[in-house]
Parts: structure tokens; C-alpha cells; sequence
């Protein structure tokens, strides 16, 4: 079934049509990434309704099954002819995106419809990739590790934290990303204790350097973190390095080897780096989905619900670590796709300890 089949299937019998006010989920369901307009989707026809700016491009990249129409703003009169065209009683929207105040003029607007809640509905489909979908997902992480290989063989300690993450997403885009997954983490020293550093303004420290970063090819986000050590790792940091990298061997082995409960991948990583003395040092999920959002559904996470199972389209990260307060951390980050022959590690940047 194609993601717009799969929309129509999901709507079943609670409505008779969908409308589509979330950027993200205008593109996932269109194929067309555009800012100003609308998506209505009924049982028997689909629009993407948007205005002069976007009009010629929609027409050429929109996906099949998509008749695109012009319009001047809500007000016009378009959408509310669309509903009463097609016998559109029951019309879902999207309660999770739509502000307050957007609800109250569409509310408004279709006085004479039923306004049904879609809740997670898009969510749930957008969790399953299609090849396609992994394929984008692989090439943005193909483009991630080159970048990273780059930035470490011109590797320069005398570079601040900010100017390592501008340089390695100036990378990225080079190496041909559309964009970056999010703004860059490159914290060292002290700073790689906090597991969502912000790159300061100062030379790169001595000890961790943890960074967390990510592609984007056509829409799709990759997500990996390497932590290496700039100059000599003690014998602490050593064991710490290790006690991160095992307990995330351990959650990949144990889903190669076919445990799918998210709750229970998350508690192989967790029990072990706790069993290992850094019981509190792990205070972040395993893991999460990726796609066309950074985070995405399902969540590896001791606050995953105990029925949730990996599944076949999904693709996950598996990222453990330590942060030990103000004094450095480490986190370890690939990412697994559930591809119908198995669990694949699409993340082939090396793991062993660096120093630079």
C-alpha cells in the first residue's frame, strides 16, 4: 500500500476525509515540501491546495494521486467547496499540530462539519519506512561519516568547540546534504558531561570530546555520535569508554538476535552500565526513531510502553552513555534499521577509541 492508501485505510469508518495543516506531514503524505496551503485527503480524491508561489513546482513534484489546486487563503472559499463536493461530514484534523487559535477558524470555517481528532494516526504510518525512505536515511549517513572522517584527518586542537561544528556541517553540505539533521554538538573536556552541550566559544579542552550530529538527504535525517579523546585517555576514561561501547554492543546483539520489547532493549544497555558503577549516569532513552523528524517514533526508553515492539520499516537509534557531573562523559550512537531480512547496523563509522 502506498502512505497515502495506508492514510485512507486508517481513517476507516471515523471519517470521511482528513485535513493536513503540519508541514512535515504535508510533505510525507505529497512528496512536496511547501509552507503556505493545505493537504485534503478523502475516500475517493486528494488535493494539495496551495498558493501562486508554489502552484508550478507542486504540479511537477507532487506525488501520484494528487490533484493540485490553487487558492487565494482559507477564506476563499476552496476547502469548503472540496468538503461538500466530495460528502465530507466528518472531517479529522490534526489535534497534535494545530494551534488554538487555527482550531477555532477552522472550527469556524466548517461550521457545517464534524470535526473528528486524528490523534497519532500519521504518526503511526510514518513510523514504517519504505525502501525508499531507508535508502534516504542510508545516503544521509553515508553523508555523515564522510564528513566526520574529513573533519578528523584535519583535525585541529586549536579550533574552538563553535568552530568544529561549523566546520563539520559546512562539511556536510559539501559532501551534498540538503541541510543538517540539527544544530551540531561538539562539547570537550568538562563540557562532554552534558549530554546536550552546546558548543562554546572556547578552545577545544584536553580529555572527551563528544559530538553528536547529523544529514539530511532529501528530507530524511541521519543520527550518529563518536566521542574520541584529545590527547591521552586515562585508565578511568578508558573503562568508562568501554563500559559505554559493551552496553551498547550488548542492545545491538540482543535485537540481531531477535528481542524486539523496547522497554527491555533500553533495560540490557541500562542494567549494564549500572551494574558497572554508573548507576544515575545514564539519564536519557537508548534510543529513538528517525525520518523526516530527528525524533521520530518508537522510542527505546525505560518509559517505552512494555508492549512496544520493534518492527519490521523501523529505524532506530541505539545511543548508551555516562555523564559523570562536571567531569566528562561519553556517548556512543548508530543507527539500526528493521529491514524485512533482518536488523541492519546502517551506522559503519568505526567505534574504537580515538585520540586526536
Amino acid at each position: 500500500m502506498t502512505k497515502l492508501q495506508k492514510l485512507i485505510a486508517g481513517m476507516g469508518e471515523k471519517a470521511d476525509g482528513i485535513l493536513i495543516t503540519s508541514q512535515i506531514n504535508q510533505l510525507y503524505i505529497t512528496d512536496f515540501d511547501f509552507s503556505d496551503g493545505y493537504v485534503l485527503v478523502t475516500k475517493e480524491k486528494s488535493y494539495l491546495i496551495t498558493d501562486f508561489r508554489y502552484i508550478e513546482a507542486a504540479k511537477n513534484q507532487a506525488a501520484q494521486g494528487f490533484t493540485v489546486l490553487m487558492f487565494k487563503g482559507l477564506n476563499d472559499g476552496t476547502l469548503q467547496s472540496l468538503l461538500k463536493e466530495n460528502n465530507v461530514n466528518r472531517l479529522m484534523f490534526e489535534d497534535r499540530e494545530l494551534t488554538c487559535s487555527d482550531y477555532v477558524k477552522i472550527k469556524k470555517l466548517f461550521a457545517e462539519t464534524e470535526l473528528v481528532p486524528a490523534g497519532d494516526l500519521i504518526d503511526r504510518i510514518r513510523e514504517f519506512k519504505t525502501d525508499t525512505e531507508a535508502e534516504y536515511t542510508i545516503k544521509a549517513q553515508r553523508i555523515a561519516e564522510k564528513s566526520l572522517s574529513m573533519l578528523i584527518e584535519n583535525f585541529d586542537r586549536n579550533m574552538t568547540e563553535k568552530e568544529l561544528a561549523a566546520y563539520l556541517e559546512y562539511l556536510m553540505k559539501k559532501n551534498k546534504a540538503d541541510g543538517i539533521s540539527f544544530s551540531t554538538i561538539a562539547v570537550s573536556g568538562k563540557a562532554s558531561s552534558l549530554p546536550h552541550g552546546v558548543p562554546r566559544d572556547t578552545k577545544l579542552e584536553n580529555g572527551f570530546l563528544t559530538i553528536d550530529f547529523g544529514a539530511v538527504y532529501k528530507g530524511y535525517h541521519s543520527d550518529m555520535t563518536r566521542t574520541f579523546v584529545i590527547g591521552k585517555a586515562d585508565d578511568e576514561m578508558k573503562k568508562v569508554y568501554d563500559t559505554v561501547l559493551n552496553a551498547q554492543r550488548l542492545a545491538i546483539e540482543a535485537i540481531e538476535n531477535g528481542e524486539r520489547n523496547c522497554f527491555e532493549i533500553d533495560k540490557i544497555a541500562r542494567d549494564y552500565i549500572y551494574s558497572s558503577g554508573y548507576e544515575g549516569c545514564f539519564g536519557h532513552g537508548l534510543g529513538h526513531g528517525t525520518g523526516l523528524q530527528i525524533h521520530e517514533s518508537p522510542r527505546l526508553s525505560p518509559s517505552a510502553p512494555k508492549s512496544k515492539l520493534l518492527e519490521n520499516g523501523h529505524i532506530v537509534t541505539v545511543e548508551p552513555g555516562i555523564y559523570l557531573e562536571n567531569k566528562y562523559g561519553v556517548r556512543i550512537e548508530d543507527m539500526i534499521y528493521m529491514s524485512e531480512k533482518g536488523p541492519v547496523n546502517i551506522t559503519k563509522m568505526p567505534k574504537n577509541l580515538i585520540e586526536l
